[in-house]
């Protein structure tokens, strides 16, 4: 009888725990069958021993909530096998959409009056001012042509590589992520030339500089300015 090979499973021991690696081209059900065969025979120290972090790799094959659930099912086979996280490189439609909407740039004119809140998802364009008691937030990066006199916060999603610019900068408070910058009692009178907020690598803190810098200092930047 000829021993049928398997290749849709790839077993692989790291220093951090295993990696599965498995095959996007073959079915779900050869997979989960190859992989119950894979630990069923399994007797090495890698997995009998103490309890091990399992990685999966899907490539470019979408696991369903119902899929990963089985993985697991077949993983419990070895006691000491815990699952960590499962890696696939497609994504679903919703999660297109949301990379799209924070990619955008959304460009709105008019001005921020103290009390009202603009929230945008993606860069937010603003023409005109921010006053004293009003909000602009973002979950891209901020660019302002005019005066901003109230708050505003950008990557409010976690992004600490945003940035906010302002043809007059004199905020009330800047927030970028989760770091927040407080206003100085006063502001000195500087020239005309735009200015922006980013956050320093090495202090990991808010710094304003003259928008000249702005490609020195966030070279991957895709703005407008």
């Amino acid at each position: 009888m000829v021993q049928k090979l398997q290749h849709n499973v790839t077993i692989k021991g790291t220093k951090d725990g295993l990696v599965l690696l498995l095959d996007d081209k073959c079915s779900f059900d050869l997979l989960v069958e190859e992989l119950n065969d894979k630990l069923t025979a399994g007797s090495s120290q890698m997995l009998n021993g103490p309890v091990i972090s399992v990685k999966v790799k899907a490539g470019n094959r979408y696991l369903t909530a119902e899929q990963e659930e089985k993985l697991i099912e077949v993983l419990k086979q070895k006691e000491n096998l815990i699952l960590d996280h499962i890696e696939s490189e497609v994504i679903t439609k919703a999660e297109a959409e949301e990379m799209r909407k924070d990619a955008q740039v959304v460009t709105v004119s008019k001005v921020v009056r103290s009390g009202q809140v603009l929230d945008i998802q993606g860069d937010l364009l603003l023409i005109g001012d921010v006053n004293p008691g009003a909000t602009v937030m973002a979950t891209g990066n901020i660019y302002i042509l005019g005066s901003l006199k109230g708050i505003a916060h950008c990557g409010t999603k976690g992004n600490e590589e945003a940035i906010i610019a302002a043809s007059v900068m004199k905020p009330s408070q800047l927030r970028i992520a989760h770091h927040i910058n407080r206003a100085p009692d006063s502001y000195p009178e500087l020239g005309n030339e735009m200015e922006f907020a980013y956050i320093s690598n090495e202090e990991k803190q808010i710094r304003i500089d003259r928008i000249s810098a702005v490609h020195r200092l966030r070279p991957k930047l895709n703005s407008l300015l």
